[in-house]
């Protein structure tokens, strides 16, 4: 059987709250209850779940890989709720996408501050290497 990433847990304040702003923003189905996650399943059924955590956590990075269209219809999403986005992970180009590979990539935060990244083309796959 060939090894396929399956699914990832994130802390959440509020893991409806959150796994309903990822589903929404990514364009994908409501997140399901399933024990003490809610979760989110992307289009090659990987589980993004959502556990409700008290305290403090660390904030974590999650890149999605996505069409052209799917991208400008993120990126609408976030523009439309005046969301911060950047151009780079180190959050230190406000406002702007990058071009990596010839394609299209900008981060957000999601509700718990985890820095959400979407791209059109794998990194490398245009001969870019910062």
């Amino acid at each position: 059987m060939p090894i396929h990433f399956n699914h990832t847990i994130l802390k959440a304040r509020d893991s409806k709250a959150s796994a309903t702003f990822m589903a929404e923003m990514l364009g994908l189905p409501a997140p399901k209850r399933w024990g003490p996650f809610f979760m989110v399943t992307t289009e090659n059924d990987a589980n993004l779940d959502y556990m409700e955590s008290d305290g403090e956590f660390a904030s974590q990075h999650y890149a999605f890989l996505v069409s052209d269209a799917e991208f400008d219809s993120i990126f609408g999403r976030v523009r439309d709720r005046s969301l911060n986005y950047w151009a780079d992970p180190g959050q230190t180009k406000a406002g702007e996408i990058n071009h990596h590979d010839g394609g299209r990539g900008f981060y957000f935060e999601d509700l718990n501050g985890h820095l959400l990244e979407v791209i059109t083309r794998p990194y490398g796959s245009g001969g870019w290497n910062p």
